[in-house]
């Protein structure tokens, strides 16, 4: 809502925040109903009674944003400057009269606190729901919660991944990866909501080996002091696959025995030798690996190396480290 100085005199800036000059507007509530009069155009003093927050807006209630000590923070600043950078709003579509905000529910916030009768506004009816979220990732004002439950609503609605990370200006991975905050494991949604981490990459990751060996990782979260992290993450997939190596030759041997018993282990071995390859279990710094005994390396010192996704690359030899034999 704007002040309309149609009198030859300037009014003091102190004069035209009080009440907005309302008195001199003889006609306020056609003018509130013509839409085209105000969208669009430039900053404007609006009083705060006249508009809403947003329900629907991605930020929680709990965001660290919303806490009081930062509400009371911006307060301070409002009192000693004022609102320097225009809140954005739209017209309300069910109440006459009234805007919902699109961007600066904090700033709408703390100018109430200050004791603020109005704030400048700009008024912008070309709003989408995913505007807010792109506005808040920008500046990581969103917590990796509130971005997974905006994705899942959006495919709730049947939008695609490729289509929601194009319309946040985010990759299709980035999606991918808080999709899997829906739907966690119960011991690592136990670990994600205590707070032990927050970070979006490492609980993917969790999740991955929590799919290989459950229990392992279980176990692994059940000591609370245990920090969760990429480095100590990694240091447990390489624990993970030495026992899984160990108990894989553990069981060999139990067969062994049992055919020596039965008097079969002569016939089982002539078979085995025409049957049987060779695989020699190797670790890359700490990424467990197969040597690739069929592939010639391009130089001495160097040997091929397929790792647990798939890839194979060439490597330094000095820096593979032998860990079991076994046969398939």
């Amino acid at each position: 809502m704007t002040h309309s100085n149609t009198s030859k005199n300037k009014q003091p800036e102190k004069q035209m925040s009080v009440g907005l000059g309302l008195s001199k507007i003889t006609n306020l509530s056609s003018l509130l109903r013509d839409k085209t009069a105000t969208a669009g155009s430039g900053p404007m003093l609006m009083v705060l009674d006249m508009i809403d927050e947003d329900p629907e807006q991605p930020r929680n209630h709990d965001n660290p944003g919303f806490a009081s000590e930062s509400i009371e923070e911006l307060a301070e600043t409002i009192k000693l400057r004022g609102v320097k950078t225009p809140i954005s709003v739209r017209i309300h579509p069910a109440s006459e009269g009234r805007y919902i905000i699109n961007h600066g529910a904090r700033r709408f916030r703390a100018s109430k606190l200050a004791g603020k009768t109005t704030i400048p506004a700009f008024i912008d009816n070309d709003y989408s729901s995913g505007d807010q979220v792109i506005e808040n990732l920008q500046r990581n004002g969103l917590t990796a919660r509130e971005i997974s439950n905006f994705i899942g609503r959006e495919m709730a609605m049947g939008k695609k991944k490729s289509d929601i990370a194009k319309s946040i200006g985010k990759s299709p991975s980035f999606v991918s990866q808080h999709v899997t905050l829906l739907d966690l494991p119960e011991p690592i949604a136990d670990a994600f909501n205590a707070g032990r981490t927050n970070d979006v990459t490492v609980i993917n990751e969790l999740v991955t080996s929590y799919r290989k060996q459950p229990k392992e990782v279980n176990a692994w979260l059940q000591e609370e002091t245990q920090e969760i992290t990429r480095s100590s993450i990694e240091r447990l997939r390489g624990f993970m696959e030495e026992q899984r190596l160990r108990d894989a030759g553990d069981e060999d041997s139990e067969t062994d025995d049992h055919s020596n018993r039965k008097g079969k282990q002569a016939k089982k071995t002539a078979g085995a030798k025409q049957e049987k390859k060779l695989s020699l279990h190797v670790l890359f710094g700490k990424r467990p690996a197969l040597l690739v005994v069929t592939k010639k390396p391009t130089s001495r010192g160097k040997a091929w190396l397929k790792f647990e996704d798939g890839q194979e690359s060439e490597e330094e030899l000095s820096r593979v480290t032998l860990v079991a034999l076994s046969e398939t």
